[in-house]
């Protein structure tokens, strides 16, 4: 089993916000592989399918980024999922536009998103997948973060880091693949 969980912010004003990266992965993710529709559990979003014989949830948490952890420990500790299985899909405002890199584990990197999921698994130990929205030098870093999304952001490449990932590809050759610079 693997879980994808798209990190981002509930509602209308939220959607297509750069903020929002995760929850737009997932929703591509979603439509690559048919999974047709969401429905509301542990405090998210959930969609399940499969990709082959591997069943696959795809989770947007709706408790808002800064507590994004009470939906992710709720579903690891309802599927018992083992923490290799696990990948989290955020924004990077400190990475270029178009960047995607992928981590097997570390510190929040000051993102409040995975900060929760730190502080409620316990570990710094799962995988994450982190879109870089860029930054702007003469705005606010919320106003930014909060502005719509650049087309030129790799939410295709992410699509397909995390379709990889529901393949049960090796993390370090998919981050061989993906852990570029720009749209190279």
């Amino acid at each position: 089993m693997k879980v994808i969980v798209g990190l981002g912010n509930p509602g209308k004003k939220y959607e297509k916000t750069r903020h929002n990266a995760g929850f737009i992965v997932i929703d591509e993710l979603a439509k690559k592989l048919g999974c047709a529709s969401f429905t509301d559990k542990f405090k998210a979003k959930v969609c399940e399918t499969f990709v082959g014989s591997e069943k696959v949830i795809l989770i947007k948490p709706q408790t808002y980024m800064n507590l994004s952890g009470e939906s992710v420990s709720a579903v690891v500790d309802y599927y018992d999922i083992y923490l290799d299985d696990l990948l989290v899909i955020t924004d990077d405002k400190d990475m270029e536009i178009g960047q995607l890199r992928i981590r097997l584990k570390g510190s929040s990197g000051g993102q409040n998103g995975i900060k929760s999921i730190i502080q409620h698994l316990g570990t710094q130990e799962f995988s994450r997948l982190k879109v870089g929205i860029g930054s702007h030098p003469h705005m606010n870093a919320a106003d930014y973060v909060m502005g719509k999304i650049d087309e030129e952001v790799a939410i295709d490449k992410a699509v397909d880091a995390a379709y990889d990932f529901c393949l049960g590809k090796d993390m370090l050759s998919i981050m061989n693949v993906y852990n570029t610079k720009g749209n190279s």
